[in-house]
């Protein structure tokens, strides 16, 4: 399909829960193609339809390592976090050159629309349940640096903005 652009943050988009996904439609199915391709491009393990500027609960993810194993998922909400967690360094498209490492529950248990049209609920743990927590943040207009006390939070901005006013 097409690779697309990430929107710069601070977006507003990027800032906005998504709208929910009422079905699935063909014109759905072409976004989660786009939105494969673009993940892919990247090389990234996810990416959420806010990213590309599609204000839809839809989110990508593919953590093997062949590739080609992306769970395509609507309306995605996190029924079970374990109480377990694990660190993990995080970026993000949208503001490029930077990471920070983020804490999150090794494991969850989630509930999405899949390709078919059917709910579905699904474990992911480690890096998968990493990824899938991201986009879900993603969708609630949430990025990964939100989970960063204020300071840390200036700081890795101050750094993006750094980095980009040097291209």
């Amino acid at each position: 399909m097409t690779v697309r652009l990430c929107l710069p943050y601070p977006h507003p988009v990027l800032k906005t829960p998504a709208a929910d996904v009422p079905e699935i439609t063909p014109e759905v199915r072409a976004i989660w193609a786009d939105m494969v391709d673009t993940m892919d491009a990247m090389p990234g393990y996810g990416l959420a339809a806010v990213q590309i500027g599609v204000p839809l609960r839809l989110a990508v993810v593919d953590c093997s390592d062949e590739r080609g194993q992306a769970i395509l998922m609507a309306n995605p909400e996190i029924l079970h976090a374990s109480g377990q967690f694990r660190d993990h360094e995080e970026a993000s498209p949208n503001l490029p050159g930077v990471s920070a490492v983020i804490s999150r529950p090794r494991a969850v248990t989630v509930r999405f629309l899949n390709a078919e049209g059917q709910i579905e609920d699904k474990d992911f743990v480690n890096l998968w349940a990493t990824s899938v927590q991201h986009q879900i943040d993603h969708l609630a207009g949430k990025l990964y640096f939100d989970h960063l006390s204020p300071l840390k939070k200036k700081m890795l901005i101050a750094k993006a903005d750094k980095l980009r006013k040097r291209q």
